[in-house]
């Protein structure tokens, strides 16, 4: 008697925890009664009916997905490598487990193909060159495609592009190459700058050194002329005043007057 009375309890306790569903603030879920669904699962305590109805919770906050690397071929007939990261969240749980087996899978999956496609449209150069430009066609396809599944693909991130390793060799060689001419150049600028400061200092010095010469020689000249001013005046009033006087016979004055006049204008 004593084991039914266990028994029972097991079966009420059991049927308690069945019937009580936990759902986390970042959840949502479905309540299918016995194969249909019945109802939307709520964040907080929600009651069931135990063997009867069944929960199926999904995680709605944003999720991170990788799209493992795979070999595609480029318009050019080139093979790269690509893989990428794909931000997607659950908008719709209803439609994201009623309309799709494994959203999760299927993204990835056409993620694949349609970058596939992509990649398969551009040459080589473009693939390398324009990774945006991928990610934004790739994200606008997914993310129409996964509508239908009510998943919002919010972003999506091409990681790695590895093109073949002859490629990858001549890529290095051409980075050599304009690193190299990138500095033949900077030192070919640097020495023409050089010579230009130099010759600029040796231009300024010449004609700092002319302005000082051109000033001596000013300065000199109007002395120069100052001074020969001031002695052919001189010469000239000695000049009158001996003709004045030899035509005066009153005054006698020495003929060597000029002479001393200039002696005394010399000195």
């Amino acid at each position: 008697m004593e084991w039914f009375w266990i028994i029972i309890g097991l079966i009420v306790l059991y049927i308690i925890i069945k019937s009580v569903v936990i759902v986390n603030q970042y959840e949502l879920g479905l309540i299918f009664r016995l194969g249909k669904v019945s109802r939307v699962l709520k964040p907080g305590v929600n009651i069931l009916i135990p063997l009867i109805e069944e929960p199926v919770k999904v995680d709605v906050r944003t999720k991170v997905i990788d799209v493992p690397s795979q070999e595609m071929i480029t318009k050019d007939n080139a093979a790269v490598s690509i893989d990428a990261v794909i931000y997607y969240r659950v908008v719709d749980v209803k439609r994201a487990l009623l309309e799709v087996q494994n959203y999760e899978y299927a993204i990835v999956n056409l993620a694949q193909t349609t970058l596939r496609a992509i990649i398969g449209s551009m040459e080589l150069d473009e693939v390398l060159n324009k990774r945006e430009h991928i990610n934004s066609k790739l994200l606008e396809s997914l993310d129409k495609d996964t509508d239908s599944w009510g998943v919002r693909v919010e972003k999506v991130e091409l990681r790695e592009i590895e093109p073949p390793q002859d490629i990858k060799n001549a890529m290095t060689q051409q980075m050599k190459a304009e690193r190299l001419k990138r500095a033949a150049i900077l030192e070919a600028e640097g020495e023409k700058q050089s010579k230009i400061l130099k010759a600029e200092g040796i231009a300024e010095s010449l004609r700092i050194e002319a302005e000082g010469q051109a000033k001596a020689i000013k300065i000199v000249a109007e002395a120069a002329q100052q001074y020969f001013k001031d002695e052919a005046q001189l010469y000239k009033a000695l000049d009158v005043t001996n003709t004045v006087l030899k035509e005066n016979t009153k005054y006698i004055i020495s003929e060597n007057i000029m002479d001393v006049a200039k002696k005394l204008v010399k000195k």
